[in-house]
């Protein structure tokens, strides 16, 4: 910075030549005295070390040179005043830049108005005086004159013995306000180090000096396209007025402005300021977060990030945190479809062999067919050996048949990590639009972890795992906004998000009328205070399964959640051999403190659903505790059901099975288990049948008496009381829903008779 060149400031004083009415003997002021046909001052036309100049003698103590012309000040101005001097003859006095400060009605400002002291020592010796004079007080600055003066007259003291002679070149004053620039504004402009700027020439090294030599100020990128040849890392705080050109395996890690308001600078537009910060986030080791500073990046087609990033493993913390990522309105996300036949075989449950075509199936894919469960993908696919790598078993059983492959389009897709950990996304916007869906997680890794986040209108998904880069996976306070939220919900096809591996938690998140809310393949799941909704607009109408637990002894617990116009299904749709021969079958399930609600549906809908797609599985371990079951404007039959598509439970072998303190309001049939009943024998009888009356969970089998206490005295048909003793036999009648009460003779008189659907472990 220059102001005399910015601003048009004229500094320089006339030289003496030009004559000396405008030099004063005084302050300078007008008015004031000047040197013109004084007997102490002469012109010198030809010195041989100046050239013109004045000659000067001092008569007075303290002799005063000041320039009469007002030389301007202005704050943020650093003036340096000049004057190169030599003794003649006589005493040799010592000589002192000196000023008078004015403001701009020319009062005098008390400020310093005297520069360092230099003593002559010889005669001839060409001596330089000079002084600097600024508004700020820093390193160099001899007279600090803040903001308040306007103007000054500047020249010369002369102090010290009189009757010498000195010989005065003409003053120079400066700007040397760009000596102080780096200080007062904190800037290193690349171009000072060599950057050229021109978008062909190689600026790196030119970078790197700029970066060293900051040291703390601010590195200043101006005007200008600045092609770096390789990866650059710059440690200083970082402006950008122009902007880089990078090769694309080439990574700008800004380590002081790591945010998307610096990289959209940088590179000129927020969407390759967003690929670019993405890419270095997988390298940059002194920042885990990178911020997308607010703003919105638009899309034109899915992301690989494992591509831009160039790498297949990750295994340190970083954070995605802050801004919206939209689908722009084009061609690049319609979904990718394949039809091709394979062989799957039971004994390779993950493995398609023969596939036809194999290699226009992309890695990612959904696939469908006969005896596919929902949510199967392809996690790797061998085209030279003809096979692919699913994510799931299929449980429909051996053969050759047709499937159908799928290629939803992402937002952002890591499918292609082989190992992702550790990865969080936050405070992000997925603007799906209903064209794209939203992340696709890698094949394996650990824990990651989507907080905070919207999902809006995916087009098929909002949250893919292909393999079990779901493992431990967390899903905080999200919101899951279907497209498809004007359809009846039996036509929906969009799902919010689905697992493969272990250890999932779902909490606090809302999920607006999807098809599913989760389609969960691992087990160890939590789901706490979600709220997922499946209704829709008709009248009497169907619903879809809002979580679907695909695993037989899930270890899963749902704990305050908000189940709305939906259900909770549980089967074991990845079972490569879906009949029970030996393990575990379905169990440990617990529901606690839950919200169940429906409006408008028939009278067959149902909010725990389980259904078997093989023989021979009965229920060890399921706990429905402390729900709230209630309808509005409907009534259905019951909240429990077992659909029996494909097959049924073993009842006999029910174990472990609690239904207790929940609330139904609008359910013709409440569940409990175990049940207490109420009998009123009417009729003295020697055997009484006591039928569960529905109450038993999924119209089971009354496996156990575990308590008969009479209600008052028991008596013969006479009327004759007394203390009898009896015996119960579970499992009677129709579908064994009934005990009997066996007695030494026909009694009559009330119970209270304990039945349980299960037996103890």
């Amino acid at each position: 910075m220059n102001m005399a060149i910015t601003d048009g400031l004229m500094l320089m004083p006339p030289p003496f030549a030009a004559g000396l009415t405008q030099w004063s003997r005084a302050d300078g002021t007008p008015g004031t005295t000047s040197y013109a046909g004084a007997a102490d001052a002469a012109l010198v036309p030809a010195d041989q070390d100046f050239g013109g100049c004045l000659e000067l003698q001092k008569t007075e103590t303290t002799q005063r040179l000041r320039y009469k012309g007002e030389t301007p000040f202005r704050p943020g101005l650093y003036l340096r005043v000049t004057a190169r001097v030599k003794a003649v003859a006589g005493n040799m006095p010592a000589v002192r830049i000196a000023a008078y400060a004015a403001r701009a009605d020319g009062s005098s400002v008390a400020v310093p108005v005297t520069g360092p002291q230099v003593t002559l020592t010889s005669y001839g010796a060409v001596v330089t005086v000079s002084a600097i004079v600024g508004s700020g007080n820093r390193t160099g600055v001899d007279m600090v004159w803040g903001t308040e003066p306007s103007y000054a007259h500047f020249g010369l003291d002369l102090t010290g013995a009189n009757g010498g002679i000195i010989r005065i070149d003409d003053l120079v004053i400066e700007d040397v306000t760009a000596i102080f620039h780096r200080k007062m504004i904190d800037v290193v402009d690349v171009r000072d180090y060599g950057a050229l700027g021109n978008g062909t020439t190689d600026d790196r090294a030119a970078f790197v000096a700029a970066d060293q030599a900051a040291a703390g100020r601010t590195l200043l990128v101006s005007a200008g396209t600045y092609r770096i040849g390789s990866s650059l890392t710059l440690d200083s705080a970082v402006r950008f007025e122009g902007t880089v050109a990078l090769p694309e395996a080439a990574r700008l890690t800004c380590t002081r402005n790591y945010d998307l308001e610096t990289y959209s600078a940088a590179f000129g537009s927020d969407l390759e300021g967003f690929r670019r910060g993405l890419q270095s986030l997988f390298y940059f080791s002194d920042h885990v977060v990178f911020d997308l500073s607010g703003r919105k990046v638009d899309l034109p087609a899915p992301l690989d990030v494992a591509a831009l990033a160039g790498l297949t493993s990750l295994t340190s913390r970083r954070v995605l945190t802050n801004g919206q990522i939209g689908a722009a309105n084009t061609t690049a996300w319609t979904t990718d479809q394949v039809t091709s036949v394979a062989s799957y075989a039971p004994a390779s449950p993950t493995l398609l062999t023969g596939v036809a075509n194999v290699a226009n199936i992309p890695v990612g894919s959904r696939v469908s067919g006969t005896g596919v469960g929902r949510e199967v993908y392809v996690r790797a696919r061998n085209v030279a050996a003809g096979t692919l790598t699913l994510s799931q078993p299929l449980w429909g059983g051996a053969g050759t048949r047709s499937y159908t492959f799928r290629r939803y389009k992402y937002l952002l897709d890591f499918s292609g990590f082989e190992n992702l950990a550790r990865f969080e996304i936050t405070d992000i916007d997925f603007n799906c639009a209903g064209r794209a869906s939203g992340v696709m997680l890698a094949k394996s890794g650990l824990t990651f972890r989507i907080a905070d986040c919207v999902f809006t209108s995916p087009a098929d998904r909002g949250i893919t795992s292909i393999g079990s880069g779901c493992q431990g996976m967390i899903v905080d306070q999200c919101q899951f906004l279907s497209a498809e939220q004007a359809m009846p919900a039996q036509n929906r096809t969009t799902i919010a998000l689905n697992t493969n591996a272990n250890d999932a938690k779902l909490r606090d998140n809302r999920v607006v009328r999807f098809a599913h809310f989760a389609v969960m393949g691992g087990n160890g799941n939590l789901f706490s205070g979600n709220h997922f909704f499946g209704g829709d607009d008709e009248t009497d109408g169907l619903r879809q399964a809002g979580v679907v637990l695909t695993n037989p002894n899930c270890k899963t617990m749902f704990t305050g959640n908000y189940i709305d116009n939906s259900w909770i299904e549980w089967s074991n749709e990845y079972d490569p051999e879906p009949g029970f021969s030996t393990g575990f079958s379905f169990g440990a399930l617990t529901l606690t403190g839950n919200i169940f609600t429906c409006n408008d549906v028939s009278a067959a809908f149902r909010w725990i659903v389980l259904r078997p797609r093989g023989p021979g599985h009965f229920l060890n371990g399921l706990a429905v505790v402390g729900n709230v079951f209630r309808t509005v404007n409907a009534t259905i039959d019951r909240v429990e059901k077992i659909d029996t598509t494909q097959a049924g439970l073993d009842m006999t072998r029910a174990r472990n099975i609690v239904f207790a303190a929940n609330t139904f309001n609008g359910i013709t049939q409440q569940t409990v288990n175990p049940v207490t009943l109420r009998h009123a024998q009417n009729t003295a009888a020697a055997t009484w049948t006591v039928s569960s009356a529905g109450y038993l969970p999924f119209g089971g089998r009354v496996m156990a008496v575990t308590s008969v206490q009479p209600e008052g005295p028991l008596a013969t048909a006479a009327g004759t009381e007394g203390f009898w003793s009896g015996y119960a036999r579970p499992e009677q009648g129709a579908g064994a829903a009934s005990a009997t009460l066996h007695w030494p003779q026909a009694l009559r008189g009330v119970a209270q008779v304990v039945l349980r659907g299960d037996l103890p472990a």
